[in-house]
């Protein structure tokens, strides 16, 4: 990686491990950070350099994480919804876990996202993306989410092309009839607008079957989440993994964690990862009931991930550049000079931890995430263990 000739750095990271699987770095490495950017990533950059210096010996410095499964309409007042109570504001819990761009997927449609933009997107220090979802008034509940009038290709194609800012994609969720409508309306809408499509598989139907799901109603680009939950019928009779999950990856369907409250279970997620069948992306389905539950958050969906066998650097990757590029948005996930200066730094604990899946399994591991630091736009957002801080007597000797 080059650098540049800057000799002002705001912030230096120093002494850190650079996890950066976009650039390929995975060493001792030092990260200067000027104006908000990524400057400097180098081995012994001198402290004479930087405005601040902020050590970090015996931690990961990665990109900043993002999260493409939560839901944040929070605010509504809506209860029992995830356009409403179910939600999380972004701000008030990601940063403690490392992440710095989250995606909603789908709280809100076409009829009410400018509420959502207004209430909460506009208003976040978190890069928030959207998906729309299929739904007019989005993740209501119950026979809201069943309105199939309500469910309008072009109208959510509108919405989306009126802010491509901020919508990335389409989706559709928990929909419980024998129909293909959900599924086959958000691909068509995604169609319209040359997005993505998301799919949470709702209730699964004899009459319409996930593998066929996967093979034909969704494409290249297409999100299939929740890839661990239970009711996927994942192996034969011999235990060993369906080949029509190898099928679908060849044609580009991309496949999501989406943990949640009840979509991982340790006897899904394990032999299929042992056998090969590893996320394209980590995210978290982060809502009030999964934070409180087996999942947590986001570094502990990682550790899960990593405790099964997937390396730390492919952990990594999974939770920064693949889904930055799932989303279609490259110029986050990575360390590269001049990117914005989104920043986590990790520690990885050694010992004995207990981990949960959604119907309170324990598996145990051997190494735990956890997030020290955190930086948007070069600026520190959270601080585990005061680092960034300035001694107290040293500071009030001052004020």
């Amino acid at each position: 990686m080059s650098e540049t000739t800057q000799n002002s750095l705001d912030l230096l990271l120093k002494g850190g491990h650079v996890i950066d699987p976009k650039n390929n770095i995975d060493q001792a490495m030092d990260v200067g950070i000027a104006d908000g950017k990524i400057a400097r990533v180098a081995e012994n950059i001198p402290d004479a350099e930087a405005e601040k210096v902020v050590h970090v010996d015996g931690l990961y410095v990665t990109p900043g994480l993002l999260d493409i499964h939560v839901h944040a309409y929070a605010g509504t007042g809506q209860r029992n919804a995830y356009c409403g109570d179910n939600s999380l504001y972004p701000d008030g819990y990601n940063f403690r876990t490392g992440v710095t761009t989250v995606l909603d997927v789908g709280s809100s449609g076409w009829r009410n996202f400018p509420d959502f933009k207004d209430r909460v997107i506009d208003r976040s220090k978190t890069r928030v993306f959207a998906l729309l979802n299929i739904v007019g008034h989005g993740m209501g509940g119950g026979a809201i989410e069943q309105n199939v009038p309500d469910m309008e290709p072009e109208a959510t194609a509108k919405v989306a092309e009126r802010y491509p800012d901020i919508v990335v994609g389409i989706k559709t969720a928990h929909y419980a009839g024998p129909e293909w409508l959900g599924v086959d309306r958000a691909v068509e809408a995604a169609r319209l607008t040359n997005l993505f499509a998301m799919i949470d598989f709702g209730s699964f139907r004899p009459e319409r079957p996930y593998p066929e799901m996967i093979l034909e109603h969704i494409g290249p680009g297409d999100i299939s989440t929740h890839m661990y939950q239970a009711a996927i019928p994942m192996f034969d009779e011999k235990g060993k993994l369906q080949p029509y999950f190898a099928e679908a990856r060849e044609r580009g369907v991309k496949f999501d964690v989406g943990h949640g409250a009840g979509s991982f279970v340790w006897n899904q997620a394990i032999p299929a990862i042992e056998q090969g069948w590893i996320p394209d992306s980590i995210s978290t389905d982060l809502h009030t009931g999964s934070m409180n539950a087996g999942m947590k958050d986001m570094a502990t969906t990682m550790s899960k991930i990593l405790n099964i066998g997937v390396s730390l650097f492919d952990v990594i990757k999974m939770s920064t550049i693949t889904p930055a590029e799932m989303i279609n948005r490259p110029e986050y996930g990575h360390l590269s000079i001049g990117a914005v200066a989104d920043v986590a730094v990790l520690k990885l604990n050694e010992g004995e931890f207990g981990f949960l899946d959604v119907r309170r399994a324990l598996f145990v591991g051997n190494q735990k995430l956890e997030c020290e630091l955190t930086l948007i736009d070069g600026q520190v957002e959270w601080d585990l263990n005061g680092r960034a801080g300035v001694d107290w007597e040293e500071y009030y000797a001052t004020a």
